[in-house]
């Protein structure tokens, strides 16, 4: 395989091409949830990543995310950053790494938000149930 994100998994193995595949993937996915047409924040696109990566993968997000060499959300800010600096994202000036610095921890975000059911979404804030009249 040769190409851009070829080029920059050579200059930089620590991820597989899924995981910069995956970035891609949740960049709709946070537009959609942050109702924004074009750029988001490097947060808002965690919080897109994580949902994703909850929907697609349930309970074995972390680890599918693990195997591709992604442990923390500052590996996320690497490899958007390898994608800025190839030119195949852009930024805005106020745009840094350092947005992505320590945002969630990975065990919190992707087992513990996680819930078994028929509507397991992320995105659906858990309800306190009501006590009984």
């Amino acid at each position: 395989m040769t190409g851009p994100l070829q080029e920059i998994i050579e200059h930089d193995p620590r991820y597989t091409i899924d995981a910069y595949l995956f970035v891609y993937e949740a960049l709709p996915v946070a537009q959609r949830l942050f109702q924004r047409e074009r750029h988001v924040s490097g947060r808002e696109l965690l919080e897109g990543i994580r949902i994703l990566a909850l929907e697609r993968y349930g309970l074995l997000a972390k680890p599918v995310l693990n195997s591709w060499g992604v442990k923390t959300t500052d590996d996320f800010g690497n490899i958007v950053f390898n994608l800025v600096n190839a030119r195949l994202l852009s930024r805005t000036e106020e745009d840094t790494i350092e947005e992505f610095h320590a945002v969630f921890d990975f065990d919190r975000a992707f087992t513990g938000a996680y819930r078994i059911g028929r509507n397991n979404s992320p995105q659906q804030p858990r309800r306190k149930n009501k006590p009984a009249r």
